[in-house]
Parts: C-alpha cells; structure tokens; sequence
C-alpha cells in the first residue's frame, strides 16, 4: 500500500490513529457528548452598571486611550476566550481596543475585567442605538465577531443595517443568508470561518488542486475527524471548506458524516491532545483510500491554542482599514483576500 501523508502542523494525531474507529474501513462513528449551548461568562463582574448609565457616558469616565489615533475595534464577546485572545493580540498591535462589547443577558449592563481594562457590556435588547453610539464616538469603527453561532445571522444583520465594517470568525448560522444579508446592505466585511493564515494557505491549496484537477479523486472514500474543545456547538467550518474542495475532485461525501470529537478523554487517549490544550485546540484529518484500498493520502493539520486565530484576526482588521481609507468597493472579502494582500505582520 503506497501512502502520501500532508502534514499542515505539529503532528500528534500520527501516533494514535491505529486505535481511532475513524480509520474503520467499514465503521464510521460520530463522538459527540451533549453540552449546553448557552454561553456563560468568564470573568467574574466587577461593577453593575445602572440602567440609566449610559454608553456614551461609559465611554467618556473611560481612561483616554494613548491610542486615539490607531484604528478603533470593537471586540463582542470580549469575556470569551476568542475574545480575549484577540484583545491581547490587538494591543499588541497597537490597535485602540474599544471598551464596551456586546454579550448575553445574564452580562448586560456590568463591566468586566478583561486583559487588564474595564469593559462595559450591552446585552441583546435595543442594541441598534447602543452600537450607534459607539460608532458616533469612534467613525472608524470595525468590529470583531466571535460569539455564538445563534448570533450570526443577526449580528451581521445589525453591522450591516448600522453601517459598521466587521471581521466575523464566528461558525455556523445561515452562510447564505449570511451572504445575502451583506452583499445586499453593500457594508465592508470579512468572513471566513478560519482566521489561522497558515490554515487558510493550506485551504487555499485545496481550492486550486480541486479548480485545476476536477475528478482527480473519483471513487476515493473519504472519512474525516475533527477535534475541538467541547465548547464549539457546531461542525468545523474549516473542515467543511476542505470537503467541499474533496467533493470538487471527485469525492462523494456527505457533511453529516463529519467525526466530531468532543469527549476530552477521547481526546487525549486517542486523538493525543494535549491536556493543557483540551480547552482551546482544533485537529483536523481527512483520510482518502482508493476504491481498492491499495492507496491512501492523508492530510492533517493540528492547532493548540487561540493565538494562531487571534493574530489573523488582527491581520482582518488591519487589510479592512485599507481598503476603506482607499475607499475599495464595499464588498465580502475573505482570509485568501487577506493573504493576497501579502503585507501581512
């Protein structure tokens, strides 16, 4: 049996996929453990807002940031973990890290403590004239989205309605309404669900191997596992980007038959995660074999941490203030629009 194996990052899956019913050449399992779809805070509240406190008010008791002049972001769900890391990473770039977030219910009206500064957080009632505010303060407004997929349709919906640009990493939801919704609104947007640029190469490879050599992999049977921390409700939207470039080649595959591995156990003892890594990783693998089972490829690409997703965030942000301030088309562009660019930090 002759084997072509594609390694996109830190190979830990290598090690363990003998034991993993994902390699079953007649078995396919689905690992999925339930768990709740709500998503909680993070951080302990500091302060509770009064109801008549309002944003503008907020904003002005808020410490003048040295940073007036660098390009305003606001970051939703900014108690969350994306959130977090794409704050940090923000002000590392010298980004001006906008102090007030959108978050759930349980949230609303209290300040939390994140990476060291006070954010007021608004919850999911009037939020149009809230985010009107914060753009009247700063009109080179962007935001960054990672919340929850329930949340993207009409997040987009308000960015867009509101005029703000956005660079949205959130999963799921309706991608097509999705779509529809900002091509129409004519609004400045990136979308991709892969912030990782290393990642969106890889995946920018596919597309060309698939436009180039359509059906090159008639035949083939295709299985594909992904892992992520039992957080992420829906399936990897990276993974479902990779597949479609399979099918373009000639691979019969549904979505549904994606492997999700939720189960931390399963995680370490099988996948090989790393424990330290069991809340925030994404591993990937898709294993092709020919309809003689005497050829196999197999590409992997593992991910440990938030950083990789954070930084490419930032690199959203900063290739859409460079198109607005050149007043380019208002359009999607995606993460391949922001490798092109190829000024990347």
């Amino acid at each position: 049996m002759a084997t072509f194996t594609l390694k996109t990052a830190t190979n830990l899956l290598h090690r363990h996929h003998n034991n993993l019913t994902f390699f079953s050449n007649n078995t396919t399992t689905r690992t999925n453990l339930p768990f709740s779809q709500k998503r909680r805070s993070r951080l302990v509240p500091t302060v509770s807002m009064s109801a008549t406190t309002t944003v503008q008010t907020f904003l002005e008791k808020s410490s003048p940031s040295t940073k007036s002049t660098a390009i305003p972001i606001m970051v939703n769900a900014c108690t969350g973990k994306m959130g977090k890391a794409v704050i940090n990473a923000a002000e590392a770039a010298g980004l001006n890290v906008v102090p007030v977030s959108f978050g759930c219910e349980e949230e609303s009206g209290k300040t939390f403590e994140v990476c060291g500064r006070e954010f007021l957080v608004h919850g999911p009632s009037d939020r149009e004239s809230f985010l009107e505010s914060v753009r009247d303060k700063y009109p080179n407004l962007i935001i960054v989205d990672y919340t929850i997929p329930d949340a993207v349709n009409g997040n987009a919906e308000l960015y867009s309605k509101v005029g703000v640009p956005f660079v949205i990493g959130t999963t799921g939801g309706d991608r097509d309404l999705l779509y529809k919704t900002v091509e129409d609104s004519k609004n400045y947007a990136v979308i991709s669900p892969q912030m990782g640029k290393q990642v969106v190469a890889f995946l920018a490879a596919m597309e060309i191997m698939a436009e180039q050599f359509p059906g090159a992999f008639s035949g083939y049977s295709l299985q594909v596992l992904e892992s992520h921390q039992a957080s992420k409700v829906d399936a990897s939207g990276t993974a479902k980007a990779v597949i479609s470039c399979f099918q373009k080649l000639g691979v019969s595959y549904d979505m549904d038959e994606i492997q999700l591995i939720r189960d931390p156990k399963h995680q370490v003892e099988l996948v090989g995660v790393p424990e330290e890594h069991l809340l925030g990783h994404a591993f990937h693998m898709y294993h092709l074999t020919s309809p003689d089972e005497t050829v196999s490829f197999e590409f992997q690409h593992n991910v440990c941490g938030r950083s990789i997703y954070a930084e490419g965030t930032v690199d959203a942000v900063l290739f859409l203030a460079k198109k607005i301030e050149a007043k380019d088309p208002k359009r999607i562009y995606n993460m391949i629009d922001v490798l092109r660019e190829g000024n990347m930090r």
